[in-house]
């Protein structure tokens, strides 16, 4: 059985390469097939594997045919001179066929050659440029082609790693298909897939001889599909058993195979019936190059394949490792890699940092397809490489291996150090074999840097990865509690109104008495996570959750008891778009809350300019529960308001009427020709009248004359008609307003002039966009309304102060903002103003009115486009903001909403005695 190459059997050929060819006559048309053949044999590619010589391709430039000199799919295009020519220009005609090649067949290298000299061009790099280097150079530069042999020296979550996932992913999506469309189930389609792509990774990683599997397909299968299940049957079954305990008399292309393990061959299962179709899926898919791909974000995208719809849009389903790394860094990464900087003139230090990285345990106990483990895993042993690289440096042989290769003892970060916990089996197959690549990437990256590392197979089996309900499971049996455990994840995004049952059950189990009813399903985790360390000091962890958890009622039930535990948010992110790899929640507005308990390390902020924004970093004394830097509070919902000068705010009135007392354009023109109805039309607004200024009425029959009726047919139609329909509804409360047709079901219509308030703000507008009516005008239920005859309402709520404790402590859906009477009304903590300060802030509000109605013909939409506001109506809230500020007792002009926000927490703490 032939091993995959290490990079010091490359160096070797490629020594012997030098010497055969150092004194050819280099001649194009007589020796580069010959050059080319020798050159790749030195990094295991053989004339029976996936280079094709003398491709035909068309020039882009010309639109003539010619040939490229070689190409292998996916990788690399070679293209030879003569001795002496220009390599620029070859390189050119090189790049110029690639145009005219399948996706598929792109390659990422081009190497040209005139048999004297070598020139290399990574077209993915974020600035191409070429390395040129010499035949005798090569022994000492071989790694440079070290891709050939599968050996990848990756920018981790780049652009071009992800394109090449969501590639990969596509093409095990049509697998999928296939497999589903001939009838097989998902549990066999899950073994199946993971094997497959297991294969295809190791034919172009170097795991074992390169193009193994695809030699394998090619040569012992038919081309109509018939005996490929059979004969994958048995190669299964053979890298399944160890070498010496294998049939003598088998086939002599399975009895190269290595030993596997790892379980990933272990289970019996049946093999699909292929067709010529499915066979030449598979062919087809050994053409990419798998080594290319990123475990972290690929193990999203083939989690998402068995869904009709995300294979659909295979490249919206997954998470990014940006995104992931925003949870592992600050909780801590980010600490080790400050050691190793303080550390990296100090050799004791530097093992004392490799002793410790031993000892850390990360657990996702929500893991999915393992995307958090993954790229964690992936990072630690990147440190650790960076410390043996260190070490090196500083002359300490003390780390090295008396064999050849690293041994995976000698490592101090293992797959055994990784678990997690995860409800569905499909996921969590990928995740063990997600992190089986990783490790061998990580592998690869040692040897490449210091020319070895351990042994590719076979395989450690990964027994950490639990199928469970992680809000049921035992977490003290995954790992023992204690302070080098770090739980991070991603739970599940399930808000409160949207949880099944058996999910609120899971809440009642964690919570026990303190569940409330209101909490998100991912509250459970924190709960959990806080419980798990109860048993031992330290620890730390942190989770991904939707924005609600930090926003509203919510609040306190959520971080109450987890703070009164002696708890502190280490760091925070605040609202940002998260790229999420759910198939039906592609994009989600999402924080992210680290938890650790007595650390001395200050707290660190994150903050976005918009959510879709990169963070700003900022140190914190202390992060509260709304994600602020202050002290600590809780806004506790109250029925009524805090503070005496502001009074109730109500839902404005509800029609319940089917459409019937509502007039649309038709209906208004309908009920304004009838002399009779005419007298009971009134403005009508609503959520879209209100922000888009589209025209609305209704009739309002609070007065109406009961001969009138009679008098109207067109009223009469639209009672009868509302009538029937409240009749008919299944709601006790609708058939019961059947008995009045003619009125609203709920009205709360002020009788004097009101503030009009909408239910949701969008988060774009710098300020809160409400409108002063009248009592003519007939508030509807998308809004709450507050009697304001002197426009004082207006103008607070019209000012910066407002909407920033709006922002801070009121709901969302999705980002835009919730108005909530209970929770941002009634806890507004305005002071105790004069009727002098009151009169300056009416006169400042007055003065926004008159900037808006400069422009009548503008909807309050257009006149608050944060991109296109007027600067007279700017110049009027910029007045106004500084009027409120200063009742509010600012001692300073303010310009970020933190300083007001600040502010605010004061005022509150003042009137509730907090």
């Amino acid at each position: 059985m032939a091993k995959p190459l290490s990079l010091n059997e490359i160096r070797r050929r490629s020594a012997q390469f030098v010497v055969e060819w150092r004194d050819a006559p280099g001649d194009e048309r007589q020796e580069a097939q010959s050059f080319i053949r020798d050159l790749l044999q030195i990094y295991g590619i053989t004339k029976t594997k996936a280079a094709l010589y003398e491709y035909r391709a068309r020039r882009s430039s010309t639109g003539n045919q010619g040939y490229i000199d070689a190409l292998i799919p996916g990788l690399c295009l070679i293209e030879m001179k003569s001795a002496g020519k220009d390599l620029a220009a070859a390189e050119q005609q090189a790049i110029d066929y690639i145009d005219d090649l399948a996706e598929i067949e792109a390659p990422r290298f081009v190497l040209t050659s005139d048999f004297r000299r070598f020139r290399l061009l990574d077209l993915h790099a974020e600035n191409p440029r070429p390395s040129e280097f010499s035949l005798d150079d090569l022994p000492a530069r071989h790694d440079e082609l070290a891709f050939l042999a599968g050996y990848q020296a990756v920018s981790f979550g780049d652009r071009e790693q992800e394109t090449a996932s969501i590639k990969a992913a596509q093409i095990m999506a049509n697998l999928y298909e296939a497999l589903s469309d001939s009838g097989y189930d998902d549990h066999e389609a899950s073994v199946f897939l993971v094997r497959i792509l297991f294969c295809l990774y190791a034919d172009d990683a170097n795991v074992w001889e390169r193009d193994l599997f695809y030699e394998f397909l090619e040569h012992r299968t038919n081309e109509d599909g018939t005996d490929l299940g059979p004969q994958l049957a048995m190669l299964f079954q053979a890298m399944n058993r160890e070498t010496a305990k294998r049939q003598r008399n088998l086939d002599e292309l399975i009895t190269r195979f290595p030993y596997v393990n790892g379980g990933i061959f272990a289970e019996p299962a049946p093999i699909p019936a292929f067709d010529k179709d499915m066979r030449d899926l598979l062919v087809q898919a050994c053409a990419f190059n798998w080594s290319a791909i990123s475990p972290a974000i690929f193990g999203s995208l083939f989690q998402a394949v068995k869904s009709a719809k995300a294979r659909r849009d295979l490249g919206e389903h997954y998470t990014t490792e940006t995104n992931i790394l925003k949870t592992i860094e600050p909780l801590f990464l980010d600490e080790l890699r400050d050691r190793f900087a303080a550390a990296v003139h100090d050799i004791k230090a530097l093992k004392r940092l490799r002793t410790d990285l031993s000892k850390l345990r990360i657990m996702d106990p929500a893991c999915g397809c393992g995307n958090f483990l993954v790229v964690a895993y992936r990072e630690l042993r990147a440190l650790d490489l960076s410390i043996l690289k260190r070490l090196q440096d500083l002359g300490d042989t003390s780390w090295h291996s008396p064999t050849a290769f690293f041994l995976k003892e000698d490592l101090p970060i293992t797959l055994d150090h990784f678990a997690g916990i995860e409800i569905e089996e499909w996921p969590a197959r990928i995740a063990s074999t997600a992190l089986h690549l990783v490790d061998h990437q990580a592998n690869q990256a040692m040897e490449l840097a210091l020319g070895k590392a351990p042994d590719p197979l076979p395989l450690d089996r990964i027994e950490s990865i639990h199928v469970a309900n992680a809000l049921r499971a035992d977490w003290t049996a995954v790992f023992e509690p204690g302070p080098n455990v770090m739980i991070v994840g991603n739970p599940p995004f399930i808000g409160q109104y949207t949880k099944q049952a058996d999910q609120t059950d899971d809440l009642k189990a964690v919570w026990g008495r303190q569940y409330d009813g209101y909490l998100d399903y991912v509250t459970g985790w924190y709960k959990k996570a806080a419980d798990y360390f109860q048993a031992a000091p330290g620890g730390r962890f942190a989770f991904v959750s939707t924005n609600s958890i930090t926003q509203g009622q919510p609040v306190a039930a959520l971080f109450r008891p987890i703070l009164d535990e002696g708890w502190r948010i280490r760091f925070a992110h605040r609202t940002f778009a998260w790229s999420s790899e759910a198939p039906d929640m592609a994009h989600v507005h999402c924080v992210i809350v680290g938890f650790d308990k007595r650390e001395k390390q200050p707290a660190a902020l994150y903050d976005y300019e918009t959510v879709a924004s990169a963070p700003t970093r900022k140190p914190a004394r202390s992060i509260n529960p709304y994600l602020l830097d202050a002290p600590t509070f809780y806004i506790q919902k109250r029925s009524k308001p805090l503070s005496p000068q502001l009074p109730v705010v109500a839902y404005g009135s509800k029609p319940a009427d089917g459409g019937h007392l509502l007039l649309d354009s038709a209906g208004y023109i309908a009920a304004t020709s009838d002399p009779v109805a005419r007298k009971y039309v009134r403005p009508f607004v609503g959520a879209s009248e209100l922000i888009r200024n589209t025209g609305r009425w209704c009739l309002w029959l609070e007065d109406l004359e009961p001969d009138d009726l009679a008098r109207s047919r067109f009223l009469h139609e639209r009672v009868e008609a509302c009538r029937a329909f409240r009749a008919g509804s299944k709601k006790l409360s609708t058939q019961a307003s059947a008995a009045m047709a003619h009125l609203f079901a709920e009205r709360r219509q002020p009788s004097v002039p009101y503030i009009c308030i909408p239910a949701h703000f969008s988060e774009t507008r710098r300020y809160a966009t409400v409108a002063h009516f009248g009592p003519e005008v007939i508030a509807g239920n998308a809004n709450f309304t507050a009697e304001d005859a002197t426009g004082y309402l207006f103008s607070l709520i019209s000012s910066s102060m407002f909407i920033a404790w709006q922002r801070t402590v009121g709901g969302r859906i999705k980002s835009d903002l919730r108005f909530s009477a209970t929770i941002v009304w009634n806890t507004f903590p305005l002071p105790d103003l004069n009727d002098r300060a009151r009169d300056t802030i009416i006169a400042a509000g007055q003065d926004v009115l008159d900037a808006r109605d400069l422009r009548p013909e503008r909807s309050l939409a257009q006149h608050y486009n944060k991109l296109a506001m007027d600067p007279k109506l700017i110049k009027a809230h910029d007045a106004l903001d500084r009027i409120v500020d200063k009742a509010f007792g600012a001692r300073k002009a303010l310009r970020a909403e933190e300083e007001r926000q600040e502010v605010l927490f004061k005022r509150y703490a003042e009137l509730t005695d907090s």
